[in-house]
């Protein structure tokens, strides 16, 4: 184990993906159509309350104390978000609720309502390419909130993706990825697969 400490450097958030099984190697075809060597499984990580605990410590701890202070409440987007916005309420001592969108468009659902100009820390386990977050957060404000950050365990893009909002992510790191034609040659001699649960 990691000694339990509370997960501040891209190593140790890297450690913990490791320890529970999470970094996964071999070859796989990403929600974005390119193909990469590793994928992160978020979702497993989180599996242990212990380890999802000091992972959202250790998320809370990269948040400036200017923005916690105005938080009212924790908002994510389902289903990836739902855990760690969970972990990240409780340790701030707030409400979290999520997002869905069975319709293709995120509204709040199963009685969840904002108070109107609730303050709001929008929380992820993965940040890539951004869209959905954006998507997350104007979903927000049509629910009469306002999103003043937001957080995650893991930022793909390593510090390009803008949401229009502060962001601070636990780690930024990425593994190099691939177009379809041009994947490397050991790469390419391992199996296809489609990990994640975006429809193609």
């Amino acid at each position: 184990m990691s000694g339990h400490t509370i997960p501040t450097t891209i190593e140790e958030v890297l450690a913990e993906f490791r320890e529970s099984g999470a970094l996964l190697e071999g070859h796989f075809k990403l929600s974005s159509g390119k193909h990469s060597g590793h994928y992160l499984q978020c979702a497993r990580v989180l599996m242990n309350p212990a380890r999802a605990d000091r992972l959202a410590q250790g998320v809370v701890a990269g948040i400036p104390g200017d923005i916690l202070d105005r938080v009212d409440v924790v908002v994510s987007p389902a289903m990836g978000g739902i855990i760690i916005g969970q972990e990240v309420a409780r340790v701030l001592g707030k409400d979290a609720m999520f997002l869905e969108r069975p319709d293709g468009i995120f509204h709040l659902r199963r009685g969840f309502a904002l108070e109107p100009g609730a303050k709001v820390l929008m929380v992820e386990d993965v940040v890539t390419t951004g869209l959905s977050s954006r998507e997350a957060i104007a979903a927000v404000a049509k629910e009469g909130g306002e999103v003043i950050a937001e957080c995650s365990l893991i930022d793909r893009s390593m510090g390009t993706v803008d949401l229009g909002v502060p962001f601070f992510p636990l780690a930024a790191f990425d593994f190099p990825t691939y177009d379809e034609g041009n994947i490397p040659d050991a790469l390419a001699a391992v199996a296809v697969t489609k990990p994640g649960s975006r429809k193609e």
